[in-house]
C-alpha cells in the first residue's frame, strides 16, 4: 500500500507558463510545475531601496501582483516531497531562484537547483540527475548590477528632471549607448568628403575579335607596393592618357586554391545582428521570438518541445552530442565529403564569455525547418531556420574556390615606368557549408574591388589591347549611422552590457525619445543630444565606454567568486556622488532668445516639455506665459465639427501624437482622434482607410469606422487596384527602382512593381 509520503509530488518552479507546459510533457505526472512569471521580489518603486551606509544592502519586496503567486508556491511546497528551482541558466535565472527561496520561505524544504540549456528530454533528465545548490556568486553579481542600475536611475535621473524636463531617465548602460550614437552622428556631421578616382580598363586579346573581354583595375606603377591614390581629375586624366594606346602584356597569372570557413554558431549578439540584417528584426523582436522557440512550441508529431538552446549566451561552445548529431545529419543529407575530418570546436573571442554555456543552436539537427511549416508562425519559422542553418553549417566542410589573379603591364609611350593593372576571379569549386548558409556582411563592411567574371583563356606573355578606359570619380563617405545590429556589435566589442541587456537597452533609448529608428538606422534626436551632453559634461567618467566596460569585468569577477560585490558598487558610487554635487549646482538647460513675453515684456527662453521645445517667460513663476517656438508646428484648424458643441476642431499634439480638440477649450473639452485618410476605401465596408499608430508608435492601417469594421493592415494599402483581380494592393517593401513601388495583392497571387504615381497619386500631385 502506498504511503502518504510516496504520493507527494515533486515541485518544479520555472519562470514562464510556456516553459512549464513543455516540462510537464517531459517530466510526467509525478511532478507539479508552477511558473513564477519572472521575478517575485524586487526593489521598491517608491524609493531608492538601497542602504548606501550599510554596504548597499538592498531592500526587497514582493510586488502586489506577485503575492498570489508566492502564496501558491508556498502551499505547493508544503505538499511536495522535493522542490526543484529550474529557472534560466544565467545570472538573472540564478537570482530568480534565490528570490523564490527567500520570498516563499522555502529554506525549510528540501531545495535543489537544476540547470539545463535546452528543454529536451535528454537535457532535462540529465539536469534532474545532477542537481546542485544555488550559486550565490552569480546571485551577488546580478544583485550588484541591479543595485548599480538603481543608483543611477534613482539618483542621476532626477538631475535630468531638474535641468531638462520631468520624466527623463539615465541608465548605466543605456546612457553609454546613447553617447555612442550621438558621437557617431557628430562624426558624420563633421565629416568632409575627400575626392578620389578609380580607373578600370576593358581588356581583350590583341589578335582577337574582342568577344572575350575582361576588366582590370589600375593599381599604379609596377614598383608600387600598394595601390596608388588618384586624388583628382587632373591626375586621372594623366593616367588615362598613359593607358590609352599603350602596349599591354600579361605579366603574370597566379592560381591558388582558397577556402572559406563557416561562421561560429550564434551567440545572443550575432543572432541579433543577423536577424537585423536579413529580416530587419529589432533586437527586442528577435529575443521575443527566440524565447518562444526556447520555451517550447506544440508540434503535431512531438507535442510541446523546445526547439533551440538558451538564447542569452556569449559562448560558441556546442555540446559533444549535438556536434555528433549534426555530423551524422550532414553525412546523410549531403554526403561524407561535406563532413570535415575532425569536428569543429569554436572558442569565444570575448574574454568575458561564459564558456560553461552553449551557443544558440537547434536542439536537434534532424528537425529540419521544412518539417515545422504550419506549426510555427512566420517569424518563428524564419528565426528557427536561421539558427538551424548556422548550427548545421558550422559543422560542415569549408567552401573551396579557385582564385585566379591576372597582372597586366601597360608600357606608356613616353617611356615612363610601366603601370600595373590587376584582375581577380574566384570560382566556386566545392560549396561546402554554403550549401545551406552564407554569412551576410555588416552594413559598414568595407567595399572590395570588383572581381572579374569569366576570365578568358589567356597565358603569360599574351598581348592585350584596351577596348576602353573608364575613369570614375568617387568621394569618401562618412562612417555609417549605427543600426541596431552594428550598435550591439559595438557594445559587445567594447565590453559593455551582457547578452541579457542588449535588447532592453536598445528598446529603452528609443522609447525615451533619445534615438529614433529610421530605415533601420539609429538617428539621435535633439533630446538625445541634450541629455547626452549634460551627462557627459557632469559625469564624464561614469558614462564613459572604458569605465562601463571595467565595471562589467568587475561584475564578472564577482560572478566567478573572485571578489565581494559591495566594494565594486562602492567604487562606482563614490565618484558618482562627487559628480552629483557638481551637477546639482549647474544651471538648467535652457536657451535665452530674443523673443519677448507678450504679457510682461520679459525675455523668453527655450525649454523642454513633454512634447518637445517651447518658449517660456523668464518671469516664471509670476508670469507663466508660454508659446510654441516659431517655425514649430502651429495649431491647425480643420473642417471637423466637435461632437459635443458643433464648433470647429483643431489639430493638437499630445502624449501619443496628434489629435483633434475643440477650439472652444477649456469651455468645451471635446476631442477626437485625428484620422489620416490615405485615399483608399475599406475592402470590407467601403469606408475610408486611415493611418493609425499603436501605443509603441508602430504605424498600421485600419477602417475609420472601427470598431464597427475591424479591417486592419500592417502594409500600406495602395490606390491602384490589382491588375489581375481588381482586389486591394498593398505595399510590399522598399522601392528598388526610383518611381516604382513593390506591391502585392491581398486576394490573389499577384506580386510586382507598379508606378509610384499610380499607387500614391497624392504624392505625384504634391511634387507637381
Amino acid at each position: 500500500m502506498a504511503t502518504k509520503e510516496s504520493k507527494k509530488k515533486r515541485l518544479v518552479i520555472v519562470e514562464s507558463p510556456a516553459k512549464a507546459r513543455t516540462l510537464t510533457g517531459i517530466l510526467g505526472k509525478e511532478y507539479k510545475i508552477l511558473p513564477s512569471v519572472g521575478h517575485v521580489r524586487d526593489l521598491p518603486k517608491s524609493k531608492l531601496g538601497v542602504d548606501t551606509e550599510r554596504d548597499f544592502a538592498p531592500e526587497y519586496e514582493v510586488p502586489e501582483d506577485k503575492l498570489k503567486i508566492v502564496e501558491e508556491i508556498k502551499e505547493a511546497a508544503s505538499k511536495a516531497s522535493e522542490v526543484f528551482l529550474a529557472t534560466d541558466p544565467d545570472r538573472e535565472g540564478e537570482a530568480i531562484s534565490w528570490h523564490l527561496l527567500e520570498a516563499s520561505n522555502l529554506r525549510k524544504f528540501p531545495i535543489q537547483r537544476v540547470v539545463f540549456h535546452e528543454i529536451t528530454p535528454e537535457a532535462v533528465k540529465e539536469a534532474f540527475e545532477h542537481p546542485r545548490e544555488i550559486d550565490y556568486d552569480l546571485v551577488d553579481a546580478q544583485q550588484a548590477r541591479r543595485v548599480l542600475d538603481r543608483l543611477v536611475g534613482y539618483q542621476v535621473s532626477p538631475i535630468l528632471w531638474q535641468k531638462i524636463r520631468y520624466g527623463l531617465s539615465a541608465g548605466r548602460v543605456q546612457s553609454v549607448a546613447v553617447r555612442m550614437v550621438v558621437e557617431r552622428e557628430r562624426e558624420i556631421q563633421a565629416f568632409k568628403p575627400i575626392e578620389y578616382w578609380t580607373i578600370d580598363v576593358d581588356l581583350v586579346a590583341a589578335a582577337g575579335d574582342g568577344s572575350e573581354a575582361f576588366i582590370a583595375r589600375l593599381v599604379g606603377p609596377v614598383s608600387a607596393k600598394k595601390k596608388i591614390e588618384i586624388p583628382n581629375q587632373r591626375e586621372s586624366d594623366r593616367l588615362v592618357g598613359l593607358l590609352k594606346d599603350s602596349p599591354l602584356t600579361v605579366a603574370d597569372i597566379k592560381k591558388r586554391p582558397q577556402s572559406r570557413k563557416p561562421a561560429a554558431p550564434f551567440t545572443t549578439s550575432t543572432l541579433q545582428q543577423d536577424a537585423s540584417r536579413r529580416f530587419s528584426f529589432t533586437a527586442k523582436r528577435t529575443m521575443a521570438v527566440a524565447q518562444q522557440l526556447y520555451e517550447g512550441l506544440k508540434l503535431p508529431a512531438e507535442g510541446q518541445v523546445g526547439l533551440i538552446t538558451y538564447m542569452r549566451t556569449d559562448s560558441t561552445n556546442i555540446a559533444e552530442s549535438a556536434t555528433r548529431e549534426a555530423r551524422e545529419y550532414i553525412a546523410g543529407k549531403f554526403g561524407k565529403e561535406y563532413v570535415p575530418e575532425k569536428a569543429r570546436a569554436y572558442k569565444t573571442k570575448g574574454k568575458r564569455a561564459q564558456e560553461a554555456h552553449e551557443a544558440i543552436r537547434a536542439t536537434s539537427a534532424m528537425r529540419e525547418p521544412e518539417s515545422l511549416e504550419g506549426a510555427l508562425t512566420k517569424d518563428q519559422l524564419r528565426l528557427y531556420t536561421l539558427i538551424w542553418q548556422r548550427f548545421v553549417a558550422c559543422q560542415m566542410a569549408d567552401a573551396e574556390y579557385d582564385r585566379t589573379t591576372v597582372e597586366v603591364h601597360s608600357q606608356p609611350a613616353d617611356g615612363s615606368e610601366a603601370l600595373l593593372l590587376r584582375a581577380t576571379e574566384s570560382v566556386l569549386k566545392f560549396a561546402g557549408f554554403q550549401r545551406i548558409y552564407e554569412e551576410q556582411k555588416d552594413e559598414d563592411a568595407p567595399e572590395e574591388d570588383p572581381e572579374a567574371r569569366g576570365l578568358p583563356q589567356i597565358g603569360k606573355g599574351d598581348a592585350l589591347r584596351a577596348a576602353g578606359v573608364k575613369p570614375e570619380q568617387h568621394f569618401t563617405e562618412p562612417p555609417p549611422r549605427y543600426t541596431e545590429a552594428s550598435l550591439v556589435k559595438a557594445l559587445e566589442a567594447n565590453g559593455i552590457g551582457r547578452p541579457s541587456t542588449y535588447a532592453p537597452t536598445l528598446s529603452t533609448i528609443q522609447e525615451r525619445g533619445y534615438v529614433k529608428r529610421e530605415e533601420r538606422t539609429l538617428v539621435p534626436q535633439e533630446l538625445g543630444f541634450v541629455v547626452n551632453d549634460l551627462l557627459v559634461e557632469h559625469f564624464p567618467n561614469i558614462f564613459s565606454l572604458g569605465f562601463t566596460a571595467e565595471m562589467e569585468e568587475e561584475l564578472d569577477e564577482v560572478a566567478r567568486g573572485e571578489r565581494p560585490w559591495a566594494p565594486v558598487v562602492r567604487q562606482f558610487y563614490d565618484p558618482l556622488q562627487v559628480a552629483m554635487e557638481a551637477a546639482a549646482a549647474a544651471p538648467k538647460v535652457e536657451q535665452l532668445t530674443e523673443e519677448v513675453c507678450e504679457k510682461c515684456g520679459k525675455a523668453m527662453v527655450k525649454k523642454w516639455g513633454r512634447f518637445g521645445q517651447f518658449l517660456a517667460c523668464t518671469g516664471y513663476p509670476e508670469c507663466k506665459s508660454t508659446r510654441p517656438i516659431e517655425g514649430e508646428e502651429e495649431e491647425q484648424q480643420t473642417d471637423e465639427k466637435c461632437g459635443e458643441c458643433d464648433s470647429p476642431m483643431s489639430v493638437k499634439r499630445g502624449r501619443f501624437g496628434k489629435f483633434l480638440a475643440c477650439t472652444r477649450y477649456p469651455e468645451c473639452k471635446g476631442t477626437k482622434p485625428l484620422l489620416i485618410k490615405i485615399g483608399v476605401p475599406c475592402p470590407d465596408c467601403g469606408s475610408d482607410i486611415v493611418e493609425k499608430r499603436t501605443k509603441k508608435k508602430r504605424t498600421f492601417y485600419g477602417c475609420a469606422t472601427y470598431p464597427d469594421c475591424e479591417f486592419t493592415s500592417w502594409s500600406r494599402p495602395l490606390q491602384l487596384p490589382c491588375p489581375q483581380c481588381e482586389g486591394m494592393l498593398v505595399s510590399a517593401g522598399k522601392a528598388r527602382v526610383e518611381g516604382e513601388t513593390p506591391a502585392k495583392c491581398t486576394q490573389c497571387e499577384f506580386k510586382g512593381a507598379i508606378k509610384s504615381a499610380e499607387a500614391f497619386p497624392e504624392l505625384a500631385e504634391a511634387s507637381a
